[in-house]
């Protein structure tokens, strides 16, 4: 699914306008629809609602979504921050409608006026019994923010950013209209000193989704998201080209490749691990078992002599190739009969180590590179240039870090990651909630699968040899990122299904791969 930029978000939004056709206003009300049957499912009809509206159209939401809340018998109320003279006209026209729909004004307050007319400010308000944010909506008084839409390009100041704070500051329920409002869409928030931004439980935000949503520094500020479908135009999404893209089951499902009968295991690939070492020879158990999960026909380890009791007892469908020395990996294996290698997990950074790894970066096969193997780059960062073109990075955030320098914010770790693949012809893999796969030219695709209970030693390793396993079947690297990065998350997802978040393992991720293939394309 594409992830477009503002820009291109109000260039749908005419798009359809023109071409549906449809009016602004009966868009609208099919947006404003879609949050409304959202809160209905979710809010019980015993709560009390204020909506904070703005006088643009994101305010139009608002009101609209007001109205149709009470026409279900809510209690509503509507704080307008502005001039009632100065809405735009759909803003305007659902004033209306509210006003009418509640046979009076009684339930809007003005809390702003403009510069101009001289009428003094009304008092912020009082929001009536507060609860928690961890009691979710339903709770107490729901305050739904309908201030500012998704084109702020300059941090909110003065009556506006006093009305966000006391927003903030009220601990109600608190559920944003497409983004909360303050928040930037294609730009970061940091470096502003207490910029005023609405801080949501969560974000009710219409599709396509936004590049926002999918860093960590704006989650405060986002919290849950839902995402909305309101009928833009799918043949103006289809022909614009974007670089930024949201992976779902639909993204990999038409690369997933069903066996022929006849199929033998020479047909599906041999993968290569070269992983473990002295007191880490868990990395190489999880690598491996996952390596197996992922399909390929034939998985050898290439571990130090002391680890081979180890993995032959607990992956007995491992081959090995055994290492010189007794602790760690020291040199190259032969290479002629491997179809993919992943490289890193648990081997340490001794020199004969990064000897032996500098050796095989230039060796010129399908590879994938994780862990200690990354952080030897990030000591040798001239070894860079030896990578082969199309291998796989899958470092966390500080692994980046050493072999891309600091950067200032997430959206500037972004860019350097798409640099880096650029650079390098490499994909590469950051990983952590919506793990971000930027290619060479230039895309970024982001995960949505996975969970908080893959927070847990050894998830990594799982996922080094889920996409060694692809590449060794042929996929090509950017198949092997979006699927061995969805599969992974699934499979997290499913095991958290049984177990919760604080209980899980790195070793369930592995149990749960083979419903993770089925609850994509079923059962043969």
């Amino acid at each position: 699914m594409k992830i477009l930029p503002v820009d291109k978000i109000r260039e749908a939004d005419a798009w359809t306008i023109e071409h549906e056709p449809i009016a602004d206003i009966n868009l609208m009300e099919r947006a404003s629809s879609a949050c409304f049957n959202w809160l209905f499912q979710h809010i019980p009809t015993t709560k009390t609602i204020t909506v904070i509206a703005g006088t643009g159209n994101n305010g139009g939401d608002g009101l609209a979504i007001a109205r149709m809340l009470a026409e279900k018998d809510y209690q509503v109320d509507v704080l307008l921050a502005g001039n009632p003279d100065e809405l735009s006209p759909s803003c305007k026209i659902n004033y209306d409608r509210f006003i009418k729909s509640t046979n009076g004004e009684s339930r809007i307050t003005i809390l702003g006026t403009s510069k101009n007319s001289g009428k003094k400010q009304t008092p912020l308000p009082s929001w009536g019994e507060p609860v928690t944010r961890t009691q979710g909506p339903g709770e107490g008084v729901v305050l739904i923010d309908a201030l500012f839409g998704s084109g702020l390009t300059r941090p909110v100041t003065g009556f506006y950013a006093d009305l966000i704070n006391h927003i903030n500051q009220s601990q109600n329920t608190v559920i944003a209209i497409d983004v909360p409002s303050g928040l930037f869409i294609d730009k970061t928030v940091k470096g502003l000193t207490g910029p005023a931004i609405v801080k949501a439980d969560y974000t009710l935000t219409f599709s396509p989704p936004k590049q926002a949503l999918f860093y960590p520094e704006n989650d405060p500020y986002i919290g849950i998201w839902i995402l909305l479908n309101i009928g833009l135009s799918e043949e103006f999404i289809e022909m614009t080209e974007v670089k930024n893209f949201m992976v779902t089951k639909a993204t990999v499902k038409p690369f997933m490749r069903k066996r022929n009968k006849f199929a033998h295991k020479g047909v599906f690939g041999h993968a290569l691990l070269i992983c473990g070492g002295i007191g880490k020879m868990g990395a190489a158990v999880l690598a491996a078992g996952a390596c197996l999960r992922s399909g390929p026909g034939l998985v050898t380890a290439r571990v130090p002599g002391s680890g081979v009791e180890i993995l032959q007892t607990a992956v007995p469908e491992a081959m090995l190739d055994i290492d010189t020395d007794e602790e760690v990996f020291s040199e190259l294996p032969l290479l002629e009969s491997y179809s993919a290698v992943g490289v890193g997990p648990g081997i340490g950074l001794e020199k004969h180590t990064q000897s032996a790894l500098k050796l095989l970066i230039q060796e010129g096969i399908p590879m994938v590179i994780d862990a200690d193997a990354i952080n030897i780059l990030g000591e040798n960062k001239t070894w860079l240039s030896f990578l082969p073109p199309g291998c796989i990075l899958t470092p966390h955030p500080k692994e980046f870090e050493r072999i891309a320098g600091k950067s200032s914010d997430d959206y500037d770790r972004n860019r350097l990651q798409r640099e880096l693949s650029f650079k390098y012809s490499c994909y590469i893999v950051l990983k952590g909630a919506y793990t971000a796969i930027t290619a060479p030219d230039g895309k970024c695709f982001f995960n949505t699968s996975g969970n908080p209970g893959m927070a847990t030693g050894g998830s990594g390793d799982v996922l080094t040899g889920i996409i060694t396993g692809l590449m060794a079947q042929n996929y090509n690297p950017l198949e092997a990122c979006l699927l061995g990065v969805y599969l992974h998350g699934l499979a997290g997802d499913l095991a958290a299904e049984k177990l919760g978040y604080e209980a899980m393992i790195a070793g369930d991720l592995v149990d749960n791969l083979g419903n993770a293939f089925l609850s994509i394309y079923g059962e043969p």
